[in-house]
């Protein structure tokens, strides 16, 4: 604790945090709009399904932390490297889950929803997202994880900033209070987020289900 004070009163703490924060944020909303988009169209057109998605089932079996030399091939060292890593990790979590969310929709509802002459557009935003829903928001939650496990490993790589940093510098310098802080953040942040996960989904779920009760 009187470590953590220290640091907080030199501005180092807070400012290694908001490094992590944006780098994971940033990760979480690219990784995870590609994850959705590629779930839903892989999961409402065969045509897309049967051209795409045995070759992300294949991308995603390989580990994406086994990609680190290629991003810094590609991206070098900076934030694009650490925040592309943390999206690789993301998105497969996401594109799972929908593509499930949405092939286990019962036809039943999609025949109702045919025989009220629903538009697309009608179709997805009233019966199909809606049904798919809880199974989004597993994988979202399971994607919050490897955010976290993600950005710890991208940021002891060449890193000169972020909670993942200052705890690589500290291990150097045999500074056991610091490590043990960096631990201890990254084990908030992600409970922290596992809550707000948990929350959404709770408020999400909840309104679905009076709104459909109407």
């Amino acid at each position: 604790m009187e470590q953590g004070v220290t640091l907080w009163q030199a501005g180092t703490l807070q400012q290694n945090m908001g490094i992590s924060l944006y780098r994971a944020t940033m990760g979480l909303l690219i990784g995870g709009a590609v994850g959705f988009v590629l779930g839903v169209a892989n999961g409402l057109s065969r045509i897309s399904h049967a051209l795409f998605n045995s070759t992300i089932q294949m991308v995603r079996n390989i580990p994406h932390l086994a990609l680190i030399p290629l991003i810094i091939i590609w991206f070098g060292i900076g934030e694009p490297a650490k925040v592309t890593l943390v999206a690789i990790g993301v998105m497969f979590p996401i594109y799972i889950n929908t593509l499930h969310g949405i092939q286990s929709i019962d036809p039943k509802l999609i025949e109702m929803g045919q025989s009220y002459r629903l538009t697309k557009w009608q179709m997805f935003t009233k019966v199909i997202f809606p049904g798919a829903m809880p199974t989004i928001l597993m994988g979202l939650r399971y994607a919050l994880g490897v955010m976290w496990t993600t950005l710890i490993v991208s940021e002891t790589i060449s890193a000169s900033s972020g909670i993942g940093y200052m705890e690589t510098n500290a291990q150097q310098f045999l500074d056991m209070p610091t490590i043990f802080l960096a631990i201890i953040i990254y084990a908030i942040l992600g409970k922290v987020s596992d809550w707000i996960a948990a929350l959404l989904e709770s408020i999400l779920l909840d309104w679905q289900a009076s709104k459909g009760g109407r």
